[in-house]
């Protein structure tokens, strides 16, 4: 249980230091317009496994590559909500055909700080997270490829 514990303290840190402000991003809104049938391509992220429908959750997009997973102020697309139940969905455009990832983040009580004992985060293809890989799993265990169409993901979401 510890070593659980430890990892999903790592992995947390990790989502948390990963989403600085940088120009490159764009924070949008949830507008699931984009992820109706012909509008991609774009990313369905049905997030489950909320603690509680309170705090603030973060979604962002990332390429699915080495140099650009988790790097900081790499991410390309953030959504930035109050949780208002323990299973949201997401929308979140794509600017082209490629391999991506998702990393999401809950910030429990919304007070804009990491609570490492608290909040919350998830990725997609909902990774193993262990102390040998400091809560940061490889982008080849996080990534997906889409083209031009509307692809459905499904994270669950990890605490302490």
């Amino acid at each position: 249980m510890l070593k659980f514990a430890a990892s999903i303290a790592l992995s947390t840190t990790i989502l948390l230091s990963s989403a600085p402000a940088f120009a490159g991003g764009r924070v949008i809104s949830n507008d699931l317009t984009p992820c109706r049938s012909g509008n991609g391509p774009a990313v369905l992220v049905k997030v489950s496994g909320l603690k509680a429908a309170s705090g603030n959750i973060r979604v962002q997009s990332y390429r699915g590559t080495k140099d650009q997973w988790l790097k900081k102020g790499a991410w390309l697309n953030r959504i930035e909500t109050r949780a208002s139940a323990k299973n949201m969905t997401f929308c979140m455009p794509i600017s082209k055909a490629g391999d991506y990832a998702i990393a999401v983040r809950h910030d429990l009580n919304g007070n804009g700080k990491t609570d490492l004992s608290k909040d919350g985060g998830g990725m997609s293809n909902n990774p193993s997270i262990s102390i040998f890989n400091l809560g940061k799993p490889s982008y080849k265990k996080t990534k997906f490829a889409i083209g031009n169409e509307v692809k459905s993901i499904s994270i669950t979401m990890k605490y302490m």
